[in-house]
């Protein structure tokens, strides 16, 4: 019984290190047909971006859904 288990455990890593080795990027540097990639983000465009916007984005979502919908008059 332990040897089939330390047998299927070798089996598993030795997949699962192939797999890390055939994935990693060798040719992350070599560009595919059509790809055009744009000018980077400034400081500012980035936490503009990533920083503000997301935030003004949960003040507007938070105040949509803390307004009072058809009040009821008593």
């Amino acid at each position: 019984m332990d040897k089939r288990n330390a047998l299927r455990a070798g089996a598993v890593s030795a997949t699962v290190t192939l797999m890390m080795l055939l994935s990693s990027p060798a040719m992350a540097l070599t560009r595919d047909d059509g790809d055009d990639p744009g000018a980077g983000l400034s400081v500012g465009q980035t936490l503009g971006l990533y920083v503000l916007l997301p935030i003004v984005a949960f003040v507007v979502i938070a105040a949509l859904a803390g307004m009072p919908w058809g009040k009821k008059k008593k």
